[in-house]
């Protein structure tokens, strides 16, 4: 190690509370901005959950029709046939879909209702932790979260569609901040809506070796009035739609989170070097140039911010793990891109940092060692 890290490290290390108390504070800072984008991360992956668990390597909808959230597709069931006899299409199987209110007892909950045919091969419930997995006339499988907080048990009644259903399964991984998924008999579904013959999308597996994007754009070419995406198209569909809802503030937060973190590390760096006056006074005093000094001030922030760093995204980890293990129904994913994002933020707090403390080393009087009175 270098002699500019030595005395970086020295100078840090020296007053045990005050680098308790510089790194804690960045680590604050930069656990606010991961913890951000980690929830976003989480939010997103958990409103496309559904369509990444369907079990569909290609969604055909209504025309226009490109993701879930807040949309209404409603295609004549005359479809499903004609896809069915798309090349490259292995399976189609029918889903009817709405966003409702469910209630038991006391509590209500926004869900995405799923009508699944009993013997249907794709569209329904994943992880069943409770209960059957296959939903029949006149049954619902809800969320166990939702269950939980409703305090309702397998064989009570709630209400869904406008009409009441038995409870005979509890999922799991179907829940997120926004809603959770229930389960309903396709007939059941049909009959709370008129019986139109109607869908609301088909889910198609493709055949072995066959490409989704060539699937769906086969199937536009071929199927009349409809819109056919690749899985990963339409959740990335999705996924737009939540960055487009929530952007602002997240970029808001973040900015809040920099402003703090810029704050707490200048203020840090500026004490912790006002503190060491007398030792840049007496690297001056023997000859030191300013640019070396320079050198350590800036290390220093480094060291500061690094250390904050690591020990924020064992925090926001940390965080992650115990919500996780609650009803919250919240995951915080920290990603890749996240993680580029926020050390690029603690390299730019970093340098920033260090301007203050420049402009007093590069005033210093190096005569300052042999006054008396000088703070050490």
């Amino acid at each position: 190690m270098s002699a500019t890290w030595l005395l970086a490290r020295r100078n840090l290390a020296r007053n045990r509370v005050r680098l308790v108390v510089s790194v804690g504070g960045v680590a604050l800072a930069l656990s606010l901005t991961l913890a951000l984008d980690a929830i976003y991360a989480g939010v997103a992956n958990q409103l496309t959950t559904y369509i990444d668990r369907s079990g569909a390597d290609v969604w055909v909808s209504q025309p226009g029709v490109r993701n879930l959230h807040m949309v209404a597709s409603w295609l004549p069931d005359s479809v499903i046939d004609q896809v069915r006899a798309v090349d490259g299409v292995a399976e189609a199987t029918p889903i009817l879909y709405s966003t409702d209110t469910i209630t038991a007892g006391d509590e209500r909950a926004v869900a995405y209702v799923i009508g699944v045919r009993a013997d249907g091969p794709m569209g329904g419930p994943w992880d069943v932790v409770e209960g059957s997995s296959r939903v029949g006339r006149g049954e619902v499988i809800v969320d166990r979260g939702f269950a939980r907080k409703a305090g309702a048990t397998l064989g009570d009644r709630v209400t869904v569609l406008g009409g009441e259903a038995t409870i005979v399964g509890l999922s799991e991984g179907t829940a997120s901040l926004v809603n959770s998924v229930a389960f309903v008999s396709f007939d059941d579904f049909q009959a709370m809506r008129a019986g139109a013959p109607v869908v609301s999308f088909v889910l198609v597996r493709t055949a072995e070796g066959a490409s989704a994007d060539g699937v769906a754009a086969e199937i536009e070419r071929r199927v009349g009035g409809v819109t056919a995406q690749s899985r990963d198209a339409f959740a990335a569909g999705e996924r737009r739609l939540v960055t487009d809802m929530s952007a602002e503030i997240i970029s808001i937060m973040n900015v809040i989170g920099f402003v703090v973190g810029l704050a707490i590390v200048a203020l840090t760096v500026y004490i912790a070097t006002l503190a060491r006056r007398r030792e840049y006074g007496v690297l001056k005093a023997f000859g030191a140039r300013n640019r070396v000094l320079y050198r350590i001030v800036l290390a220093q922030a480094v060291l500061s911010v690094a250390l904050g760093f690591v020990i924020g995204l064992v925090f926001t980890g940390l965080v992650g793990f115990l919500v996780a293990r609650t009803d919250l129904n919240l995951e915080l994913a920290i990603t890749a891109a996240s993680l580029i994002k926020v050390g690029l933020f603690a390299i730019v707090i970093a340098g920033l940092a260090a301007i203050l403390p420049i402009r007093q080393v590069a005033k210093l009087d190096p005569a300052i060692v042999f006054r008396r009175g000088v703070v050490t």
